[in-house]
């Protein structure tokens, strides 16, 4: 009989109905309305709909940068919607160990967990991308620089 229960996970969603979720441009456009002074922005776009993945859009203004941060134990793939970024990670311990990756539009990138890593915008266009990450809400924690410790909240 226990083992019926084990397989309820894996038979629920086949039997039960789900809903699919559409986030539209539009939603988003007011999310950015709401931030259009900073010049970084992180847009919720499919966020608390699953337990195992959410979704963000990222959009950096011309010559601005992240702080450096990680995102946990969480995993993330990069979709470079439109313009050129660099991401830097750090690949070791000290600033020695930063490496440099240029992420152009239609690229992909993957960070695994606890990986600091900076996004920077060094162009004079805006830089549009595609977040997944694993966990349903997107966990960012930002440090008070390379191997630095974590930052204290304002």
């Amino acid at each position: 009989m226990s083992s019926i229960f084990s397989l309820l996970p894996d038979i629920l969603p086949m039997i039960l109905p789900s809903a699919i979720t559409v986030v539209k441009a539009t939603d988003l456009e007011s999310q950015r309305q709401k931030s259009q002074d900073a010049p970084m922005t992180r847009q919720g776009a499919i966020i608390g709909k699953s337990d195992r993945m959410c979704a963000t859009v990222m959009r950096a203004k011309p010559h601005c940068s992240s702080a450096v941060h990680h995102h946990g134990e969480q995993e993330t793939i990069i979709y470079a919607a439109s313009g050129k970024g660099v991401l830097v990670t750090n690949t070791g311990h000290g600033e020695e160990n930063l490496k440099r990756h240029e992420i152009s539009a239609g690229d992909f990138a993957f960070i695994p967990p606890w990986t600091e890593h900076q996004e920077i915008n060094e162009t004079d266009e805006d830089v549009v991308w595609i977040l997944i990450r694993s966990g349903p809400e997107p966990v960012v924690v930002y440090l008070t620089g390379w191997d630095g410790d974590q930052a204290k909240a304002d």
